[in-house]
């Protein structure tokens, strides 16, 4: 089965129009080999949270996407029931065009395969992980994580194995040669993806709870005598903040940590140093926004807005050929 560029490209844009953009810009021998890689995780992502579906039938689909994804057994993949609960169309799409994106991952040279697949493994057993946690979760039983420890594994899962799959392919393709100081690259990359994924889940929060998910720890919590359920009320954001604060303080200097691997970057990569600064940029905005804001309140949204994101693309394609000036552009260790 042959899969035109053009339907991954129309996918990548309907389910997804921020990443759509970082995909444009990033230089074309990585293009499609990301792009596949997104795709998959992003239908993984959406089986996973598929709610409707009860959570022992979600695990077995995401089990048989792993399976095809390993292995591509001749067996079809076969996702009727998530599809038929799908809201949004593009991930209905999506999932009804999965086994074209299959198709795809195998047309793509040995190297490329194998460094896909070990992502999706990661981030596959992450969301499994997940609906097993919290599937008979709701808001009134929401399910914590236990301490760091389990904090610390799933975004490495579903994010920081991520920085490090993106670092291999583009030093493969694009900078075999570099100088670079591997294993301090490779730690940067994962402290990246797990800056990102961390803010994610402090700006989630409100709405994570009310699905009876809570990324917080509960022995943190318990620490300063909070539960779960007490998350719930925007008026202990008082109590919570202390300890709010410690992780967006973890989450920043993960960033800073992102837009040192993004200056290591050769600087004939430009559309990659492009593309890697526009999330840290973004990621960045929103952590300040988390800081002055109540980030329990679920009628407030706290992320940069559309205006600010456009503003942080058009400065960092204006300063990408002005070394000092785009260097004052990102974070810097406190």
């Amino acid at each position: 089965m042959s899969t035109s560029p053009k339907l991954l490209t129309a996918l990548l844009r309907d389910v997804s129009r921020s990443f759509y953009l970082t995909l444009r810009v990033l230089p074309s021998e990585v293009r499609k080999q990301i792009g596949i890689a997104y795709l998959l995780a992003r239908a993984a992502d959406t089986i996973a949270d598929t709610e409707l579906v009860p959570a022992p039938n979600r695990f077995k689909a995401l089990r048989a996407l792993r399976l095809q994804i390993r292995e591509n057994p001749d067996i079809p993949l076969v996702l009727d029931e998530v599809i038929s609960q799908q809201g949004i169309e593009a991930e209905r799409v999506l999932l009804t065009r999965i086994d074209e994106v299959l198709a795809a991952l195998t047309n793509q040279d040995i190297s490329d395969q194998q460094l896909i697949i070990q992502v999706l493994m990661d981030i596959i057993s992450g969301q499994a992980l997940d609906v097993q946690r919290f599937g008979t979760a709701s808001e009134d039983w929401i399910v914590p994580l236990s301490n760091d420890r389990e904090l610390e594994d799933y975004i490495y899962r579903v994010a920081g194995s991520v920085g490090e799959f993106w670092t291999k392919i583009c030093r493969e393709h694009l900078f075999p040669k570099a100088p670079i100081d591997e294993s301090r690259f490779l730690a940067q990359a994962v402290r990246f993806g797990k800056g990102l994924q961390l803010v994610n889940i402090l700006r989630d929060l409100p709405h994570d709870l009310r699905q009876g998910r809570c990324y917080l720890p509960a022995d943190n919590l318990a620490a300063i005598g909070l539960t779960p359920a007490d998350l719930l009320d925007p008026a202990n954001e008082f109590h919570l903040r202390p300890l709010y604060n410690e992780y967006l303080a973890q989450a920043e200097a993960h960033l800073v940590a992102g837009w040192e691997y993004t200056n290591t970057l050769p600087t004939n990569q430009t559309r990659l140093r492009i593309a890697c600064a526009w999330p840290i940029l973004i990621g960045m905005k929103t952590i300040e926004k988390l800081y002055v804001g109540n980030p329990l309140d679920p009628a407030v949204s706290l992320k940069a807005t559309r205006g600010e994101v456009r503003w942080i693309i058009f400065k960092s394609v204006l300063l990408a050929p002005f070394k000092k000036n785009w260097e004052r552009l990102g974070p810097r260790a406190t």
